[in-house]
C-alpha cells in the first residue's frame, strides 16, 4: 500500500466515521473524546517526522552511518552490530517509522560504498524497527495510545513494564539475525570516502537538535511539545538556509488521514458492542496462558490486517498493565510475517524498491514466520513474572 492508497483507505474510513455520527450510531460527544484523545499523538508523529525528515536532509544519518562504517574498523560483523545498535536508538527515541525510512537507504548506502550485500543491513533495520519500538512511548504509535490509556505520567513507567519484554525481543530477533545473516557478515571491508557535505552548519544544526530532543523526549514532558519545538527550530534554520528542502511531503498527512480515519472507525464499531466478542477471543485475566492468548491474538490480528488497527480492536480487552503491555508485544514485535503487517515495512519495502534492492519476499516471510512468534513468546514471558 503506498502513501496514496493510504490516504484514499484513511478518507474512506472517515466518511463512514461521519456516517456513524450522522444516524448516531456514534455520539458526537464519543467522536470528540477520540479526537482530543488522539491529538497530542498526531501532532507528535508529525512533528517528530519533519524532524527525522530534516536531519536526514541535512546529512545527520550520512554521518552517522560512516561514522560507524570507522569504527567497524574493516569488519563486517562489527559495522552490521553497530547498525544494529543505531536501529535501536533511532527506533526509540525517532519512532520505527524513522528507521524504516530514513535509516535503512543510509546504511544499504553504507554497505554499497564498502562492497557488501546490503540485505543483511536492510533486514536489520525492519526487524529492529518492529522489534525496538517496545522501549519507549514515542517509539511507537501504538505505546503513545497506550500509554494514555494506562495515564502514565512519565516514560520510566512504560519502561518500567515493558523493559524486560523489549530487551528479550531486540536480543531474540538480532540474535536470529545474526543466525540467517552470518556467513554474508564473515568478512572484511576497505573503508570507502567520507559522505560529501554541502552544508557544515546546517549539519551541525541538525545534529544538535537531534541529540537535544533525545533525552527531552524521556523527560516527561508531553512528548508532542519538544517535538515541536524542535520542527519548528529546523523548519525556521532550513528556511534561512536551505528553502527548497521545505516541502508538502515533509508533513506525513496520508499517515494522519489513515489514523484519523481508522481512530474514527473503530470507535464506531466499538459503539455498536464489539467489546464482548472481543474479550471471548483474547481471553481475560493475568496469567501466563491469557497473556500469550492476548498477545497471539494481537500478533495475528497485526499480520492479517495491520498492528494499529489490530491494537485499536484489542485495546478494550486489556485493562490491566500486563495485559495491555502484552497486547503491545504482540502488535509490536509479532507484525515480521506479511508485508503489511507493519506500515513501516511498507515504507521500508519503497525506500529499498527505489534504491534498486530486490526484497526477496519469500525469505522475509519464512524468517517471520520463525522469529514473530518465538520472540512474542519469549517477550511475554518478563510480564508474567511482575
Amino acid at each position: 500500500m503506498d502513501a496514496v492508497k493510504l490516504a484514499v483507505v484513511g478518507v474512506v474510513l472517515l466518511l463512514l466515521g461521519g456516517i456513524a455520527i450522522a444516524l448516531g450510531v456514534l455520539p458526537a460527544q464519543d467522536a470528540l473524546a477520540i479526537a482530543d484523545r488522539v491529538w497530542p499523538i498526531l501532532l507528535f508523529v508529525v512533528a517528530v517526522t519533519i524532524v527525522a525528515e530534516l536531519a536526514a536532509a541535512a546529512g545527520v544519518f550520512d554521518v552517522a552511518a560512516f561514522a560507524l562504517a570507522r569504527l567497524g574498523r574493516g569488519r563486517t560483523w562489527a559495522l552490521w552490530g553497530l547498525v544494529v545498535l543505531l536501529a535501536i536508538a533511532a527506533t526509540a527515541f525517532l519512532s520505527l517509522d524513522t528507521t524504516a525510512v530514513l535509516l535503512t537507504p543510509v546504511v544499504v548506502a553504507v554497505a554499497r560504498a564498502h562492497r557488501l550485500d546490503p540485505l543483511p543491513f536492510a533486514f536489520a533495520t525492519v526487524v529492529l524497527a518492529n522489534t525496538a519500538s517496545l522501549v519507549l512511548p514515542v517509539s511507537n504509535l501504538t505505546n503513545l495510545l497506550a500509554v494514555e490509556r494506562l495515564g502514565f505520567d512519565d516514560p520510566l513507567s512504560f519502561l518500567m513494564l515493558l523493559g524486560p519484554s523489549a530487551l528479550v525481543a531486540i536480543v531474540v530477533s538480532t540474535g536470529l539475525l545474526y543466525a540467517v545473516h552470518h556467513r554474508s557478515l564473515a568478512g572484511r571491508y576497505l573503508p570507502a570516502p567520507a559522505p560529501r557535505i554541502e552544508n557544515r552548519p546546517l549539519l551541525a544544526t541538525a545534529a544538535v537538535v537531534v541529540l537535544l530532543l533525545m533525552p527531552l523526549l524521556v523527560s516527561g514532558l508531553p512528548p508532542w511539545i519538544p517535538a515541536a519545538a524542535a520542527a519548528v527550530v529546523l523548519v525556521a534554520v532550513f528556511a534561512w538556509q536551505s528553502p527548497r528542502t521545505l516541502r508538502v511531503r515533509l508533513v506525513p498527512w496520508q499517515l494522519v488521514v489513515f489514523a484519523s480515519g481508522l481512530f474514527l472507525a473503530v470507535g464506531a464499531v466499538e459503539a455498536l458492542g464489539s467489546q464482548q466478542l472481543v474479550e471471548a477471543v483474547t481471553g481475560t485475566g493475568g496469567s501466563l496462558a491469557s497473556l500469550l492468548q492476548l498477545a497471539g491474538v494481537g500478533m495475528l490480528g497485526a499480520n492479517a490486517l495491520n498492528n494499529l488497527p489490530a491494537y485499536l480492536a484489542l485495546e478494550a480487552a486489556a485493562r490491566a498493565p500486563e495485559r495491555l503491555a502484552a497486547l503491545l508485544v504482540g502488535v509490536n514485535a509479532g507484525p515480521l510475517i506479511t508485508p503489511w503487517a507493519s506500515l513501516a515495512t511498507l515504507l521500508w519495502h519503497q525506500r529499498l524498491h527505489a534504491m534498486g534492492v530486490d526484497v526477496p519476499w519469500r525469505q522475509y516471510v519464512l524468517f517471520g514466520l520463525v522469529a514473530a512468534p518465538l520472540t512474542v513468546v519469549l517477550a511475554v514471558l518478563p510480564l508474567a513474572q511482575r
